[in-house]
C-alpha cells in the first residue's frame, strides 16, 4: 500500500506483548492429595482476584467489601507459590506427608500403636510400609485434622507473555492495517489501492480481507445519494408542474438544473476539490435555489403576457402579435432582473466568507459552500438570459398554433401569498 500515490501513513497494527501469570493445576497430583481442581482454583482466585465478603452501608453509600492478598505478594511469582493450600489429614497421601515431618516416631515398630488404639471411633489406621525394617506400622491419624502445602506442590506457576488483547469481529481474528490520503481524492486512491492489493496479496485459506473507515463510510453515502438525486429531481420536476400547469414549461424551468451544475463544476475544479458527500449536498441544495429563481421569472413573463391577453379579451385591443410576445417577454425580464441580481449578491455575501473559514467544520463546509457559489453565477444567466428566450419561442408557437391562453399560474401564485 506504501507504493499506491497519494497513501499517507499506511503502518499495521502493532501487537505488544503483555505480561500474564499461568497456574497449570497438577490434576494428578491434587487427586492424590484429595484437593478438588474448583476448590484451589477458589483459592487461588481470592488471594489475587480478591473475593466480597460483604457490603458496608452508609446512608445512601454502599462500599464493598473485598479480601485478596496484599500487592507485594500478588506482584511476586515467589509469594504466590509458597500460597498455603489446606489438605485433610484423612486422605493418606496427606497423612504419608504430615507422618513423615513428625519424626521418629513411625519406624519404631509397635511403641506408639498403644497410645493411637484407643480412640478407633476418631482416627483413621494407617498402614505403612517402614523404610528400613520389611514389617507394616500403623499411623493414627485425627479425621478433622488439616495439614497445609504451598501452591507450587499442587500448580505450575509461570510468568508468560502474550498479547495485551485479542481484537475480533464477528467471531473471528481481526487484525488492522491503517492508512491516510494526501494529495489524491480517496476515491481513486482505493481504486490503486484495490488492484495492488488484488494482484500482490495472496491470502491463504480461511483469510480475507475487508475496506472499512471513512472509505466504506463514502461508498454507502454514494449508494444512498445514487437513490436521493433521481427522486430529488422528481419531486422538483412534479412541483413545477402542479404550479405552472404544463410539462413544457415545467421542462424549461428545469433547465436550470444543468446550468447550475456547469457552473458548480467549474468551481470544484477550480479550487481543487475533491467530489464528496459535502459536494453532493451542496449540489442538491443549488438546484433547488435555481428551480425557485426560474420558477419566479416564469411567473413575471406570465404576468406580462397575461395582462395584454386580459386586455384582448376586454376589446380593450387587437390580436396578440409576435411582437407583443416579445414585449411582453423584455417587460417581465426586466422587472425581474433587479429581484434576482439582489438575491445572487446577497447569496454570496452569505456564502464567500466560508470560503475563509479556519475553525471547527470549515472541512466540510467549503466543499459544501463552493458549488453553490458557482452555480448561483450560471443559474443567473440562464434565468435572466435563456429563460426569456425559450418562454418567448414557446408562446410563439402556441400563437401559430391558436392556444394561446390566460395562465392562471400567476394568479394562483399571487393567492398564495
Amino acid at each position: 500500500l506504501k507504493k499506491v500515490d497519494g497513501a499517507a501513513d499506511v503502518v499495521a497494527e502493532r501487537v505488544q506483548n503483555g505480561y500474564y501469570l499461568d497456574i497449570n493445576i497438577k490434576r494428578g497430583i491434587a487427586a492424590r492429595y484429595g484437593v478438588n481442581v474448583r476448590d484451589l482454583q477458589d483459592i487461588i482466585e481470592t488471594a489475587i482476584g480478591g473475593q466480597n465478603l460483604g457490603i458496608v452501608i452508609e446512608g445512601r453509600m454502599r462500599f464493598p467489601i473485598r479480601m485478596r492478598y496484599q500487592k507485594d505478594y500478588r506482584d511476586n511469582v515467589e509469594e504466590l507459590k509458597s500460597l498455603i493450600v489446606p489438605v485433610a489429614l484423612s486422605n493418606p497421601m496427606a497423612a504419608q506427608t504430615s507422618s513423615s515431618s513428625m519424626g521418629g516416631g513411625m519406624n519404631n515398630g509397635t511403641g506408639g500403636m498403644s497410645s493411637s488404639m484407643g480412640s478407633l471411633n476418631q482416627s483413621s489406621i494407617i498402614p505403612q510400609v517402614s523404610n528400613t525394617q520389611n514389617i507394616f506400622s500403623l499411623t493414627s491419624v485425627n479425621q478433622n485434622a488439616i495439614t497445609y502445602l504451598p501452591l507450587a506442590e499442587l500448580a505450575d506457576i509461570n510468568l508468560v507473555t502474550g498479547p495485551p488483547m485479542i481484537s475480533s469481529e464477528n467471531g473471528m481474528l481481526r487484525s488492522i492495517v491503517f492508512m491516510n490520503t494526501r494529495g489524491r481524492d480517496m476515491g481513486n486512491v482505493m481504486v490503486d489501492a484495490k488492484e495492488i492489493i488484488e494482484n500482490e496479496l495472496k491470502l491463504p485459506s480461511g483469510y480475507s480481507y475487508t475496506w472499512s473507515g471513512q472509505y466504506e463510510s463514502k461508498v454507502r453515502a454514494q449508494q444512498t445519494i445514487q437513490i436521493i438525486m433521481p427522486v430529488v429531481f422528481l419531486i422538483i420536476f412534479v412541483l413545477l408542474f402542479f404550479t405552472l400547469k404544463d410539462y413544457l414549461e415545467a421542462g424549461v424551468v428545469m433547465l436550470s438544473v444543468p446550468f447550475a451544475l456547469i457552473g458548480g463544476m467549474y468551481m470544484i475544479y477550480i479550487l481543487g476539490y475533491n467530489f464528496s458527500v459535502a459536494v453532493w449536498v451542496g449540489f442538491i441544495a443549488l438546484y433547488g435555489v435555481a428551480v425557485e429563481t426560474g420558477v419566479v421569472m416564469v411567473v413575471y413573463l406570465h404576468e406580462a403576457l397575461d395582462k395584454r391577453l386580459r386586455a384582448f379579451h376586454k376589446g380593450e385591443r387587437g390580436h396578440i402579435t409576435k411582437d407583443d410576445i416579445y414585449e411582453a417577454t423584455v417587460e417581465g425580464s426586466v422587472l425581474r432582473l433587479r429581484p434576482k441580481l439582489m438575491t445572487v449578491g446577497t447569496s454570496m455575501v452569505g456564502l464567500i466568507p466560508i470560503m475563509w473559514a479556519t475553525g471547527t467544520g470549515s472541512d466540510v463546509m467549503k466543499p459544501l459552500t463552493a458549488p453553490l457559489i458557482g452555480g448561483l453565477l450560471t443559474s443567473a444567466v440562464h434565468v435572466l438570459v435563456v429563460t426569456p428566450i425559450l418562454f418567448a419561442m414557446m408562446k410563439e408557437r402556441a400563437l401559430k398554433k391558436g392556444k394561446l391562453e390566460i395562465s392562471k399560474m400567476a394568479d394562483w401564485m399571487k393567492e398564495g401569498e
